[in-house]
């Protein structure tokens, strides 16, 4: 075998390395640090008054539900859409405040796994579906994107499965869909009646969660080979 025959793949894997790094890089997670040490304070205030993580995350998901559930009913008032980025910013403040109690103040427990994970896809579901009821969307484009968001995750669950870490690279993470959705709950609130080229506005967020699929299981098969030399 040739020098030449060796570099090339080396030069390929590199390149390939390189652009899922830039996607990844690209995902919004660099907001949580911040909010993070925004809401240490309060985060403290709860973990002295006895307040626990999984109670936090159990607010988020019941809130979610709530949510989902009356936007879904209600979905001919348009006004009310407007509450969705107010719950968004409010559901980001209790991942952050959980996550916090969980690594900071020694909370750390399965179910409180369980309940992430689960909590995350569940709300995906919750306050996406009610769009499958606002004209011009459709319940099958909107659905994909619900499939597309839950796989998204899913890939990056299996990371520890495959000898690395829980992944939360983008383009597409957590974060990213929140700013999303929040953006077209205020669109479908103020902006009337949306035009029927709004439909085509899920055509861009399923490419980018499955990108962000594929991400997420690249770099997790990556680094479960790195790990393992």
């Amino acid at each position: 075998m040739t020098p030449h025959t060796i570099t090339v793949p080396h030069r390929v894997v590199a390149a390939n390395r390189r652009c899922a790094g830039f996607l990844a890089a690209t995902s919004l997670t660099f907001l949580k640090p911040r909010f993070k040490r925004f809401l240490m304070p309060f985060s403290a205030r709860l973990a002295r008054v006895g307040v626990v993580a999984n109670q936090v995350t159990t607010v988020s998901i019941v809130g979610s539900l709530i949510m989902g559930g009356m936007l879904s009913l209600f979905h001919s008032h348009s006004i009310l859409f407007g509450l969705l980025p107010v719950w968004l910013l409010v559901r980001m403040g209790c991942a952050t405040i959980d996550g916090t109690l969980a690594v900071d103040f020694g909370q750390k427990s399965c179910l409180g796994g369980v309940l992430n994970e689960v909590g995350d896809v569940v709300s995906d579901v919750v306050l996406f579906l009610p769009f499958a009821f606002v004209v011009p969307f459709s319940a099958s484009s909107v659905g994909t994107v619900v499939v597309l968001a839950i796989s998204s995750e899913v890939a990056g669950m299996l990371g520890p499965a495959l000898g690395s870490s829980r992944r939360v690279d983008g383009p597409m993470g957590k974060a990213d869909r929140g700013i999303a959705l929040g953006i077209l709950g205020l669109w479908t609130c103020c902006g009337g009646p949306l035009p029927s080229e709004a439909a085509w506005a899920t055509l861009p967020f399923g490419c980018l969660l499955a990108i962000t699929t594929a991400n997420r299981l690249y770099l997790a098969r990556t680094e479960g080979l790195g790990a393992g030399r």
